[in-house]
């Protein structure tokens, strides 16, 4: 009777030792899981893309800026230089669309795409420099609503001082989806390349 409650104890510290290894494996393999899990949440909240080295990204930046600045003296020029022979044509516009009807509405099809094309483009440059210059308005909304201020206080500016010249919200639209197309193209390229994303955990 005392070998069989012997062997019985044996069996049984037997058993108890075989389920608690395995139970001591999940417990390490859950903690190396876990370990990885915070890794990875660790790098997800790292840099996601690494950016240029330092000397490229400054003279990127330096480039951008005399772009931005030969940008503006052309902008100057093209908007705030006054046209006495335009007085009497030149009329506020509030009315988003008016105007885009009335260059769609020229029967020069060469006339209407100047129009809208020419202001187009000149909202292109703030969508590709303006990611360059500020890393802190790199995303989309960011860049439009910036080209939206400036280009109506431009507007403003037209409307209120040069002669000839006059306010008009469907130039303001115009210059706007130009941003878009310029950031589309190449400024968020240019931006993440420039500077270093961070992600949110």
């Amino acid at each position: 009777m005392r070998g069989s409650g012997a062997a019985g104890g044996t069996a049984t510290a037997r058993r108890a030792g075989g389920t608690a290894e395995p139970a001591a494996r999940k417990t390490r393999f859950g903690r190396r899981r876990a370990a990885g899990e915070a890794d990875g949440a660790t790098a997800r909240t790292g840099t996601e893309r690494r950016p240029l080295p330092l000397p490229l990204r400054l003279l990127a930046m330096a480039f951008a800026f005399a772009a931005m600045v030969a940008f503006a003296v052309v902008l100057a020029d093209l908007t705030l230089d006054p046209s006495p022979a335009s007085v009497s044509i030149a009329h506020t516009n509030l009315h988003p669309g008016a105007t885009l009807k009335l260059y769609l509405d020229q029967p020069a099809f060469r006339d209407a795409v100047k129009q809208i094309g020419g202001n187009v483009l000149l909202g292109v440059p703030f969508g590709i420099l303006v990611p360059v210059l500020a890393p802190g308005a790199r995303g989309v909304l960011r860049v439009l609503l910036l080209t939206a201020v400036v280009m109506l206080l431009v507007e403003l500016a037209q409307g209120a001082l040069v002669t000839g010249r006059a306010f008009d919200v469907d130039d303001v639209i115009l210059n706007t989806a130009g941003a878009l197309l310029g950031w589309l193209l190449l400024g968020r390229l240019l931006g993440r390349a420039v500077h270093a994303r961070k992600r949110k955990a």
